[in-house]
Parts: C-alpha cells; structure tokens; sequence
C-alpha cells in the first residue's frame, strides 16, 4: 500500500509542477514525461528509505 500511495502523491505533485513550469515556459503540457520522472522519484524515494536505518537510539541513563 505504502508503494501505491507514494506513487500517486509523486504523480500529483510532480504533475502539477510540470503543467506549471510548462505553462511559465510555454512550451505544450506532456502528462507522460511527468509520470516518468514521478516513477524515477518514486523508486529514487523507496531507495533512500531503505538506507536510513530504523533503529532507535538506546537512552543514555
């Protein structure tokens, strides 16, 4: 679940940042570049939160 949910708000967001930037440029809105680079993000976001550990720090008292 936690995959599909990170894909769709990567897709959301990334295509409204591109249909912004497009509309700034003026140059035509491609939906499916966005989702490209949503898939790149997605899989780029899995990849730095499979390195960072989840261990907790012991307390120190």
């Amino acid at each position: 679940m936690q995959f599909i949910a990170t894909f769709f708000w990567s897709v959301l967001l990334i295509s409204l940042l591109n249909y912004v930037v497009s509309a700034v440029q003026g140059v035509p809105f491609d939906f499916m570049m966005g989702v490209y680079i949503s898939l790149a993000v997605s899989v780029l976001v899995f990849v730095l939160a499979s390195l960072i550990p989840n261990e907790t720090v012991p307390d120190k008292h």
